[in-house]
């Protein structure tokens, strides 16, 4: 499988498993599980089709592991705007995690802090690299430290998605600590 068809097939799933499942007529559970045989029908029956074999690929090629394969199942493994309940346990996190953004949203966040936005939670990253890669989709990246250690003490909670993610509702501005210059 080329990498153009990879990233396609990938989008495609990260659409409709966190975002639109029901543009193509999915129903998941509340934990976002759909049926792979299901997912791989409705997409088909709505102009996209791709293989099991295709999907094994994305799944066990993706850099992010975007995706959870449980037996005959497939979900996101983060990320949804949709309702889900991912059953991830409260976690310790590290004294320190990160986030990737831009320049021109940083006003906002000195105000505001880290906001999940569309989403249920605020990503995370466990080092400054993952976190650049993921500031760098929107431009030129600007990696923030979150002082996690202090925010778990004042009573934040803190879960960490299957592939390394961590995630929390918000992120107050006093947690935060911005690169010099910004």
């Amino acid at each position: 499988m080329d990498e153009r068809r990879t990233v396609k097939v990938s989008k495609y799933l990260s659409k409709h498993l966190r975002h639109q499942p029901e543009r193509i007529g999915l129903k998941p559970d509340s934990g976002g599980w759909v049926e792979i045989d299901t997912l791989i029908a409705a997409a088909a029956a709505h102009g996209f089709r791709f293989t099991r074999a295709e999907l094994d690929h994305v799944v066990a090629t993706n850099d992010k592991r975007r995706f959870a394969v449980e037996g005959s199942r497939i979900r996101a493994s983060q990320g949804h705007s949709i309702e889900v309940d991912l059953g991830l346990p409260v976690a310790t996190p590290p004294p320190y995690l990160f986030h990737g953004t831009v320049a021109h949203s940083l006003d906002a966040i000195r105000a505001e802090g880290l906001r999940a936005m569309n989403r249920h939670d605020v990503h995370l990253s466990a080092d400054r690299e993952t976190a650049a890669r993921v500031g760098a989709r929107r431009g030129r990246p600007v990696v923030l430290t979150v002082d996690a250690g202090a925010m778990h003490r004042d009573g934040h909670e803190f879960r960490v998605s299957a592939n390394g993610v961590w995630l929390t509702r918000v992120v107050p501005p006093p947690y935060l600590r911005f690169p010099e210059g910004h």
